[in-house]
């Protein structure tokens, strides 16, 4: 199957334009990024976002299941 045919199919299925699609997945990037160095920096420094990052994850978390891009599996 063609990529660029893949691409605009699932950009159709996340009811979203190319650049909004870009966005969101920008976004989530930056906070999956931010949760990573804030486990990074508290495993070199326990004292430091002791639940920083488990926060970020489960926000994320609830923002992919709020906008319905994960799937409950319960």
């Amino acid at each position: 199957m063609n990529i660029f045919y893949k691409s605009k199919k699932h950009c159709k299925d996340a009811k979203e334009t190319y650049f909004q699609h870009m966005f969101v997945a920008i976004k989530i990037s930056f906070n999956l990024l931010k949760g990573s160095l804030m486990a990074l920096v508290h495993s070199l420094i326990p004292a430091f976002f002791e639940k920083g990052a488990s926060r970020k994850i489960i926000s994320l978390h609830n923002y992919l299941q709020d906008k319905k891009r994960v799937k409950d599996e319960n």
